[in-house]
């Protein structure tokens, strides 16, 4: 049901698609964990897909919150489906953690400098890309 490749570009790479969703590691991991939801076909909005598809990518959805929960120990999930710079539906996943800084953990991810970020790098973050794949695909 899930693939999970490292980065955007990486899944734009691959043909293998998947019955509904596919995950891929965020750019950046300033919240270790951080990982888009991404339909397949691509749709601009929730509200493109018929009932049973959207069920289908809101309970997706959930499931990926509950991995990212199990492999990462995060105090909670953030689900963030905007799409007002990218016209493609897409949800990011963002686990919080008890040990972010008040100011941040009480604030949209959005408030971090995405700019100084950490990158995604396979070396640093490869182990729990992997433990994602093995809990989604179960």
């Amino acid at each position: 049901m899930y693939s999970i490749y490292l980065t955007r570009s990486q899944a734009q790479r691959h043909t293998k698609s998947c019955v509904d969703t596919y995950t891929v590691m965020g750019d950046v991991q300033f919240l270790p964990g951080y990982c888009l939801l991404l339909p397949d076909p691509v749709v601009a909005s929730l509200n493109d897909l018929d009932s049973d598809a959207r069920a289908t990518y809101l309970l997706d959805m959930a499931r990926l919150g509950d991995a990212v929960l199990e492999a990462t120990g995060a105090l909670r999930m953030n689900y963030e489906i905007l799409g007002n710079a990218e016209p493609e539906l897409h949800c990011h996943i963002f686990p919080r953690y008890a040990s972010e800084p008040d100011d941040k953990r009480k604030m949209p991810a959005w408030f971090y400098d995405w700019k100084t970020a950490t990158p995604y790098a396979e070396e640093q973050h490869g182990d729990l890309r992997k433990k994602l794949a093995t809990l989604i695909s179960r």
